[in-house]
């Protein structure tokens, strides 16, 4: 005899293996009461295997936006297998930082006690803006002023954040905050500065299609703030490093 607990448990499974993916990704989320933007990271709200369903789904729903185009995908050797590719960039790729969980940094003690300003960078940005999709393309610079109860970080690890940070729909404002607030988290610096120039395509490959126009902003935390010799120090080094 089947418990009416089990019964009812069975049943909700099948109602949730017959809805899409999407939707019960976006269910467990809301009941959570979690925010989903789209530069919000939702990795940890995932189940395993839920990544390969949402791919799928994201390539259905893209098979319909170029049927929907006009474009005969069975018989246009060259669409033919576009909403698959299309699918598994975005989520596999180009916005990945939504779906996958942060990189393994490890941190270490400041045991020299070092208290000089590091920089690191350019490192290369690759994003997306959350307007209309189109690519962003730029570089990012990252001042950091440690103190004795600061962790440490590899320089690899810096690039490797910044992509997980910038693999999703971003606008640029924003984006240098979330990574601000990662490193911060992360390190505990007396000073954090960070500073990214970028290509925006929304605005070259579309609009006014002006090609030479860039985005520049900036965040400054800690003695970075406070100390304006400190300040312009790490922006005259910059702009020694800046093409």
């Amino acid at each position: 005899m089947t418990d009416s607990n089990d019964s009812a448990e069975q049943t909700g499974s099948r109602d949730a293996s017959a809805r899409p993916i999407s939707q019960v990704i976006r269910r467990r989320l809301l009941q959570a009461g979690r925010r989903f933007h789209a530069n919000d990271s939702i990795a940890d709200m995932l189940q395993p295997g839920e990544n390969e369903l949402l791919l799928a789904e994201v390539a259905e729903q893209l098979q319909s936006v170029l049927e929907s185009l006009v474009i005969d995908t069975e018989n246009d050797h060259n669409t033919r297998e576009t909403a698959q590719r299309v699918a598994k960039m975005f989520v596999k790729e180009v916005f990945r930082g939504r779906y996958e969980p942060p990189p393994p940094v490890t941190e270490f003690p400041n045991i020299a006690n070092l208290n000089e300003l590091m920089i690191v960078g350019p490192v290369t940005v690759r994003s997306a803006c959350s307007h209309h999709l189109c690519p962003i393309i730029g570089k990012v610079w990252v001042g950091v002023m440690p103190n004795e109860h600061s962790e440490l970080i590899g320089l690899s690890k810096y690039a490797r954040l910044v992509e997980w940070v910038m693999a999703r729909p971003q606008i640029q404002e924003e984006a240098v905050i979330q990574l601000a607030d990662l490193l911060q988290d992360k390190m505990r610096p007396d000073g954090l500065a960070i500073v990214l120039r970028a290509d925006h395509y929304c605005m070259q490959w579309r609009g006014v299609k002006d090609m030479d126009s860039k985005m520049v902003n900036s965040v400054m935390r800690g003695s970075f703030l406070k100390n304006p010799n400190l300040r312009r120090e790490f922006l005259s080094l910059l702009h020694d490093k800046t093409p």
